[in-house]
């Protein structure tokens, strides 16, 4: 079992928290992300509209939880599937060597040639406000970090004395793997997946900015910063509320990774 550091749990406590709340108001608003009230718009912060409303006169309490949620659920999917497959990749690659290691090397430098943003900004001109188009953009350009951390680690675990000594006693792969290999990756690859969380946040918002990503009615914080901008004289704190959720879920997710002394132990 893993034992968290001080920051890595309110680093936790902090992101489960804002999921946990976002979900309840989702669930539970009598508002909908896309109901309309053009005679309230951009009202301050009352006991109806308990954030307000933007330039529709939309709740932003209730989009503001959907558009958190969002993030949520799109960084989970693209951790879980980039770490995936690139421990997976980088594991069998630094076992079996040989063509196979040539040829992720020759995919791994193409992917690295090309930079990361413009990759997903390229895919999500193509099909704008598909989550699935941006899913496979952002998972196809964090992959490669998992792969190239694991392969480094396993290829000197594999060459050890203690896996060495489990294959002649007749070890199959999958113990030698659980045994020797994974005990020294996790820690590295769940620093990765905290600085992924908060990279695939970052990159939605990015997207959002040059609306490229999510498209209306769907709230997505960046895209709501860009929608509110006009309106800061006006309405100030409309404009501040996805600001300070991008903040806040980019910080609980860089708590969460802890430092560098932390995940080489």
């Amino acid at each position: 079992m893993i034992a968290l550091k001080t920051n890595q749990k309110i680093g936790m406590t902090l992101l489960l928290g804002l999921l946990l709340v976002a979900s309840c108001i989702v669930q539970w608003s009598p508002y909908h992300i896309a109901d309309q009230d053009l005679s309230g718009r951009l009202l301050a912060p009352n006991g109806e509209h308990w954030l307000g409303t933007d330039h529709f006169g939309r709740d932003m309490l209730t989009r503001l939880a959907s558009a958190i949620q969002l993030s949520f659920v799109l960084s989970f999917f693209c951790v879980l599937t980039s770490a995936t497959l690139g421990v997976s990749l980088g594991v069998i690659t630094a076992w079996k060597g040989g063509r196979m290691a040539q040829g992720m090397d020759v995919i791994v430098n193409i992917l690295l040639a090309l930079p990361g943003l413009v990759l997903v900004l390229l895919f999500a001109a193509i099909v704008p406000g598909s989550l699935l188009v941006l899913y496979l953009a952002i998972t196809l350009t964090q992959w490669v970090e998992y792969f190239r951390v694991s392969r480094a680690i396993t290829n000197t675990i594999i060459n050890s004395p203690a896996r060495q000594l489990s294959q002649m006693m007749g070890f199959g792969p999958w113990y030698q793997f659980r045994r020797h290999i994974w005990p020294e990756l996790t820690h590295s690859i769940l620093t990765l997946a905290s600085f992924g969380g908060a990279n695939a946040i970052l990159t939605m918002a990015s997207l959002g900015f040059v609306y490229v990503g999510i498209q209306p009615p769907m709230a997505e914080l960046g895209l709501m910063s860009v929608e509110l901008f006009p309106y800061y004289a006006q309405a100030p704190w409309i404009l501040v509320q996805p600001l300070i959720a991008i903040a806040t879920l980019v910080f609980g997710f860089h708590l969460l990774a802890g430092n560098k002394h932390d995940a080489a132990h």
